[in-house]
């Protein structure tokens, strides 16, 4: 797909959880993504840049580069970026409060939509206690997700020759053992009591690499999910409507369409998760 592509406006896109410098980051796809939409203002919630990764080897093939020289490239034609910093580009908190090349560093962000909502935009590892008080344990969680990342790439190998959809063996863990799951309903209940604390009607966040828009306790929790496995992001359209994108889908949807009328129709090219 090339850069003359059509692309869809949108008045805001959330990103996060990237993980550029790792193996598992799908940077092609956010790449194409990337040329896919065009939005006024730019967030990036988090975990964009692997700094865990990089220490223990470098790892950084030119896709990567790529992606931040697209992102740069919106800067440079008029887009604002925010960038939120997580637990894994942490190195990034020490600069919040300072802008480099039109790109803002934030601790966090109260975005106010179009129609007049507030949601605190925030990464979210601050309300995860393992990150918080056990790191030697956030770290081996880390290194065994890495290792599920390398088993997942041979088990889909194989599962692309046999002709079936893509299936990722740490989402399946994380909704299938009971701790995971009721880690991430703490975790979501944690965030939006932190956004009605602030006095907001909402929180978009990442962190956890699961796509979510659902109400809680009166308050819309959105999390932008990643781009290692699920490659997911979150929209604000003109009107303040938030909507979950999963990218994989839409391609599916937009060759459906091809097939059928021998062209890509725009108005068939969004998916929510």
């Amino acid at each position: 797909m090339g850069e003359d592509t059509e692309t869809t406006r949108v008045r805001t896109l959330f990103l996060s959880d990237m993980h550029l410098g790792t193996k598992g980051c799908q940077a092609d796809l956010l790449l194409e993504f990337l040329r896919d939409y065009d939005a006024d203002e730019i967030y990036l919630v988090g975990d964009i840049v692997d700094g865990w990764q990089l220490k223990s080897g470098w790892y950084w093939p030119q896709s990567h580069n790529d992606v931040v020289q697209k992102l740069m490239r919106k800067v440079r034609k008029g887009s604002t970026l925010v960038y939120v910093p997580g637990n894994h580009d942490e190195f990034l908190r020490d600069y919040i409060g300072m802008t480099f090349g039109g790109i803002e560093i934030a601790d966090q962000r109260v975005h106010e939509a179009a129609d007049g909502k507030r949601y605190l935009v925030i990464h979210g590892d601050q309300f995860d206690m393992v990150v918080r008080h056990a790191r030697w344990l956030a770290f081996l969680g880390d290194g065994a997700y890495t290792f599920a990342l390398f088993v997942n790439t041979y088990v889909n190998t194989v599962r692309r020759r046999l002709g079936l959809a893509y299936w990722s063996l740490s989402a399946w863990a994380k909704l299938k053992v009971k701790n995971a799951v009721n880690f991430i309903g703490k975790f979501e209940e944690l965030l939006s009591a932190e956004a009605k604390r602030v006095g907001a009607d909402g929180v978009i966040c990442g962190h956890i690499h699961h796509a979510a828009n659902r109400q809680i306790n009166g308050l819309t929790y959105l999390n932008t999910g990643d781009w290692v496995e699920s490659c997911t992001a979150i929209v604000e359209h003109y009107d303040g409507t938030m909507e979950v994108l999963h990218y994989p889908s839409l391609l599916r949807a937009r060759a459906g369409l091809t097939d059928l009328v021998g062209r890509t129709r725009p108005d068939g090219a969004r998916a929510v998760a």
